[in-house]
This record gives C-alpha cells, sequence and structure tokens, in this order.
C-alpha cells in the first residue's frame, strides 16, 4: 500500500493511496473519452445557447445606465457568456445519476465491499470527466466567443491562476452538491424529483441563466455566504473578468473552498448514516 494516502475525515474511515486515486480518475477521463459523438453535439449546443445568451445580455447592457449592468461592461460580460458556457460542461451540474441509479438497483451494496469508498471512487472519477472536458468541451464555446466577439483580457497577474484554482473548487463544489442529491435515493429510493428540482434551481442561483450580480445587493450577499451555488460558476467567472477587487477575489475563492470542505464532509457523514440503514431489495 502507498504511504501517501488521500482522507477525507479526521478518523481517515475512507482513504485511498495517491496512485488508486489516479487510477480511479484515469478511468474517469477514458469513459468520457469514448462519447465522442456526444461530446461534439454538446460542444455545439453549449454555442448556439452562447448566441443566445451573450446577444440577450448585450441588449441589456445597450438599455442599462452607462452600459454597466451588474458593474460589467460588454466585453466583461461577452466573457462571462462564453467562458461560462465552457466551464458549464467541465463544472457538470447536471445528467450525473450514477450513484441514485445503483441505490435504486441495490448495485451499491457490491460498492460498499470494495477497498475503495464511494464517495472517493465518484470523486476521483469526477476530477477525470472534468479533465476531458477541459480539454473538449471548454474549448469549443471560447473559440467560438473570440471569432465572433471581443473578449475580456484579464489585466492581474494572478488572475489566471486564480480562475484556475477557481474552477477546480467549482468541481468539487458540484460534485459534493450532486452526491448529496443523489443520495436522497437511500430514504427515498426515487431521487428523480429531487434531481428535477435541483436542476431548475441550480442554472438560476448558481449564475449560469444571468450573472447574480444583476439581484439586489442584499440577495447576492445572502446567496453567496448562505449557499455554495454561486461558487458552482459566478465566482470563476467574476474572477476571470475581475469584476471585484484582488482582495475580493481572492476572498471570493476562500469561500469556495470553505465550502467545497463543507460539501465533502457533509456527503461523507450522509454516506455514513446511509449505510446504517442501507436494505437492498431481495437481500
Amino acid at each position: 500500500m502507498d504511504a501517501r494516502v488521500l482522507t477525507i475525515s479526521p478518523d481517515r474511515p475512507f482513504r485511498a493511496s495517491i496512485t488508486t486515486f489516479g487510477a480511479l480518475a484515469w478511468s474517469g477521463f477514458r469513459r468520457y473519452s469514448t462519447y465522442r459523438q456526444a461530446t461534439i453535439a454538446g460542444s455545439f449546443t453549449n454555442i448556439v445557447f452562447g448566441f443566445l445568451r451573450c446577444y440577450v445580455l448585450l441588449a441589456v447592457a445597450a438599455g442599462a445606465v452607462g452600459n454597466r449592468p451588474g458593474g460589467y461592461d460588454a466585453t466583461q460580460l461577452v466573457t462571462y457568456v462564453w467562458v461560462g458556457q465552457g466551464l458549464l460542461a467541465v463544472v457538470g451540474m447536471w445528467g450525473w445519476t450514477d450513484l441514485a441509479d445503483r441505490i435504486r438497483t441495490g448495485d451499491i451494496a457490491s460498492d460498499l465491499l470494495r477497498p475503495v469508498p464511494p464517495l472517493v471512487s465518484y470523486l476521483a472519477a469526477d476530477l477525470g470527466r472534468a479533465l476531458h472536458a477541459v480539454l473538449t468541451r471548454f474549448i469549443g464555446p471560447l473559440l467560438a466567443g473570440v471569432v465572433f466577439f471581443e473578449l475580456y483580457r484579464p489585466h492581474r497577474p494572478q488572475t489566471v491562476p486564480l480562475f484556475a484554482i477557481s474552477a477546480l473548487l467549482a468541481v468539487i463544489g458540484s460534485f459534493g452538491c450532486r452526491y448529496l442529491v443523489n443520495a436522497t435515493a437511500y430514504w427515498l429510493h426515487d431521487a428523480r424529483g429531487v434531481q428535477m428540482l435541483w436542476t431548475l434551481g441550480s442554472g438560476v442561483l448558481a449564475g449560469l441563466s444571468f450573472p447574480l450580480r444583476l439581484l439586489p445587493e442584499w440577495a447576492v450577499a445572502t446567496l453567496w455566504v448562505a449557499t455554495p451555488l454561486p461558487g458552482l460558476l459566478q465566482t470563476p467567472l467574476d474572477v476571470l473578468v475581475e469584476r471585484d477587487e484582488p482582495v475580493t477575489q481572492v476572498g471570493l475563492v476562500a469561500l469556495q473552498a470553505v465550502w467545497a470542505v463543507v460539501l465533502l464532509r457533509l456527503a461523507h457523514v450522509v454516506q455514513r448514516r446511509a449505510e446504517r440503514k442501507l436494505v437492498v431489495q431481495g437481500g
């Protein structure tokens, strides 16, 4: 066993060697690399919706006082849209039902017998999926934005590295939220209703439908502090377009990190509670 260990909690009940974690992440990458047609179709869809969202927000900017709705100029809004369309596939807020499906069918029982627990194995596979999306789904919308519009160019040297960290934290936060949504199947046996609510609410509250800064300041502050959802899209996009001062940028990413830890810890607690009551049909 590799002496280097990744742990989820201080009592270290869930752990995997770096080698094992890397192998699981690579399996997630390879799994999604086989869906070539789906990758191309998904990129095309994101580009089409990118044009729609972009022109809507440009119209909003044209009618706003000073042409700066929510503190964004036109190039920042364009960049917000096109990078957001690419980042949507990387963060992967929707479409993941693996855990809920295995709970419903009872296959989760075999997962619990494996040396690597579900939370760790699914996290590793999701990071592999995100890496594949960075190399495929992220580039298409970004190129479309570069070709047809003028994108915002960051002026601060720390912006791009901070954006990369923020995007990684967004992936982890999204995984934690999706894991908790799927884990409701332990109690409900069918999580499709909860997943539908998550799909409807997360796009709006994460900043996909429109930048959250267009809302009143009290609503924005409440969403950012009380929920992890702005950290899934709004935070990395605001960091990239330099919407805030450098200190505020770092603070928002730090808040993302706090939420990522909280969500993983909560997912661990829910998983442990679920294992104590799990009853598999027919067994």
